[in-house]
């Protein structure tokens, strides 16, 4: 038993075995540690609302979108980086894995120092997207603080992205366990001992970060064997920076253009007043949930189909692309069937205010006609990232949401303006949310049927692969 426990906390090799019960494997602490990481936001917005009303709640949905654009750099390092580490361990080439993840510490910090310094722009930013004034001023201390503590979270998921290229998702998980529990209980010190508001809640949720950061550093620095961090490796080599930022430029533009199309929306929110502001923010934190599966099974695709194509086995590729798809369809249907009966039950955990959650659990019913397209969409693009293909989901990316959500949005608004929405009925927004994530999933299906990402791998051979289908 101990030395099941042991392998199960290490680097997963995915090459061998059986398809799918890797990919279950592999995907089960990864659904569990998205779940503790939505649900420390789930819980913090319940304490929010809770104990500091729907004024801060909806400060903290403002921001979201916010952070979610800047931190786009962490995204594009380290989508960069687990796929170049799945392969490399894949391949056995464990001298260029240490090469690449050292390479990645450097362009960590880079990217953590550049974000800082955007802290004294809060103020603007949150100007030019119609922040209600009534709420601007917690809302822009609340983003500064988010600002100035990007450290850990930056080195975090790069570190643990690192770990699960590698095949670990169960180390992530227990540091996730362990940092919600924390960030919970600071939260509740901060808010209600020592009133230290919503500037409080950012400094308990940088500081649980970082500590997470160096649980994680550590894991890896002990992986002997397969990684070696040592000053030689530490050392950033241009060709690990350049690959790295040639798999994940494509990605990190991918996440910012989808960031900028929220911000967007989120502007047409806001003119809408507090209360949509409040109904949203509820109905985002139970999609984050709703989405759990489809991350997770992500995931899992991209770092088997990384190892496998580093190992040279399209094979398994193809047979785990098959099992995983599968599995993110039956969870999608589940999730859509739990929204469309207990809607209202979970928009009620964020508030009391009953017109709020009449409006949420409408939006929920849209939104759920999405999901089950967006699970393909998730794990086609799994393979495909997994694969070394990155650049293709980002014209997928341009084309559904700036050439289709932008102006589908911004028309749909002003037409739906009427006595009772005088700036738009919120009812348009989230359609338009269920018909761009519809459209783009097509899209990524088309484009996976005709194998051009087979070719994308970090590691080149002349091998002929092996045709793969969704089914057979």
């Amino acid at each position: 038993m101990l030395k099941g426990m042991k392998r199960l906390f290490g680097a997963q090799d995915m090459t061998t075995g059986s398809p799918a019960a890797a990919m279950l494997l592999f995907s089960i602490p990864m659904l569990l540690g998205n779940f503790a990481q939505t649900l420390y936001g789930t819980v913090n917005a319940i304490i929010v609302g809770k104990c500091l009303g729907d004024s801060a709640l909806a400060a903290v949905g403002i921001c979201q979108p916010i952070q979610f654009l800047f931190f786009v750099f962490f995204m594009t390092i380290g989508t960069g980086v687990t796929v170049m580490v799945a392969q490399y361990f894949g391949a056995k080439e464990y001298k260029r894995l240490s090469e690449c993840i050292g390479s990645s510490f450097t362009l960590i910090a880079a990217a953590t120092v550049l974000i800082m310094c955007c802290a004294p722009l809060s103020g603007t930013i949150l100007k030019l997207i119609n922040t209600p004034p009534e709420i601007y001023d917690m809302t822009r201390d609340f983003l500064f603080v988010m600002f100035i503590g990007c450290m850990g979270s930056g080195f975090y998921n790069i570190i643990s992205g690192i770990l699960r290229g590698l095949g670990d998702a169960f180390f992530p998980l227990i540091v996730l366990l362990i940092s919600v529990v924390l960030q919970v209980a600071l939260d509740l010190l901060v808010i209600l001992v020592f009133g230290w508001g919503l500037v409080g809640m950012g400094i308990v949720t940088a500081f649980s970060q970082l500590v997470s950061a160096i649980a994680c550093l550590i894991k890896v620095a002990h992986l002997k064997g397969v990684v070696k961090i040592k000053r030689e490796t530490l050392k950033p080599k241009k060709e690990m920076v350049m690959q790295i930022m040639r798999l994940g430029l494509p990605a990190g533009i991918s996440q910012g253009i989808m960031s900028l199309s929220f911000v967007f929306v989120q502007s047409f929110m806001n003119a809408m007043g507090p209360f949509i502001i409040t109904c949203m923010t509820s109905v985002m934190r139970v999609d984050q949930f709703a989405m759990l599966p489809n991350m997770a099974f992500n995931t899992a695709a991209s770092t088997f189909t990384g190892q496998n194509i580093g190992a040279n086995k399209m094979e398994r590729v193809k047979k785990g692309g098959q099992a995983v798809v599968l599995m993110g369809f039956v969870a999608a249907v589940v999730i859509v069937a739990l929204l469309l009966i207990f809607g209202k039950s979970f928009i009620s955990m964020f508030t009391d205010t009953q017109d709020v959650i009449q409006l949420g659990n409408r939006m929920l019913w849209i939104m759920s006609l999405g999901y089950i397209a967006n699970s393909f969409m998730q794990t086609y693009g799994g393979i495909m990232r997994g694969a070394g293909d990155t650049i293709a989901t980002m014209w997928i990316t341009i084309i559904s949401n700036v050439i289709l959500r932008v102006p589908l949005v911004y028309v749909w608004v002003r037409l739906s303006r009427s006595a009772k929405w005088p700036n738009g009925n919120p009812d348009s927004i989230y359609a338009s949310m269920a018909i761009v994530g519809t459209v783009g999933a097509i899209m990524t299906f088309l484009y996976f049927r005709t194998g051009r990402w087979k070719s994308k791998g970090v590691i080149k051979r002349s091998e002929k692969a092996v045709e793969f289908a969704p089914t057979d």
